[in-house]
């Protein structure tokens, strides 16, 4: 399925992928689950986020604090009250920061909180974006606010790709504990 570009391909994707999310979940052994990630052996997994997350909770928690992003730019915006999607004093060059630092707020969150937080925020993007119409989430210049990109491009990021990013990183750690086996 490629990138969604209607409302029902987007519902349609963050639904998909946010089952295979959980059925991954579901199916991770407890050795999977108390290993910690570990991908330094792997050349091609530069980017900060393979350092970064070093369990499920807090691939979860990724998610479900970029899912409250979302909730509180849109929800700030349509009330009248002007917010960009990165709070400050982050911009799309410094996120990372804040990545890190969403990591660190939640180092205590067990992972059973994690999980229903995400759960809970996922139904609030999914019921917020079908508050929207067609245009108004794929018609560029609809909100000032969400200048030159689309509504419905934030939804997909924070949905299908996200949790498609979160199954790759998962599927990675499953790997990395079958070869830590063999």
């Amino acid at each position: 399925m490629g990138r969604p570009k209607t409302k029902t391909e987007l519902l349609t994707a963050a639904a998909v992928n946010y089952e295979k999310l959980n059925t991954l979940i579901a199916d991770l052994t407890e050795t999977e689950l108390s290993t910690p990630f570990d991908f330094s052996e792997d050349e091609k997994k530069k980017e900060t986020h393979w350092k970064r997350d070093k369990n499920l909770r807090d691939i979860l928690i990724h998610l479900y604090e970029w899912h409250q992003l979302l909730l509180n730019w849109v929800l700030s915006n349509q009330n009248g009250e002007y917010k960009p999607f990165l709070p400050e004093p982050y911009s799309w060059k410094t996120y990372g920061n804040m990545n890190a630092e969403f990591l660190e707020k939640h180092q205590s969150t067990p992972l059973e909180d994690a999980k229903n937080m995400l759960q809970n925020t996922h139904n609030e993007v999914i019921k917020l974006a079908k508050n929207y119409s067609n245009d108004e989430l794929f018609s560029k210049g609809i909100y000032k606010w969400v200048g030159t990109s689309t509504l419905g491009s934030y939804f997909i990021s924070v949905t299908a790709s996200h949790y498609n990013w979160a199954i790759k990183k998962l599927k990675a750690h499953r790997k990395n504990c079958a070869g830590k086996r063999g």
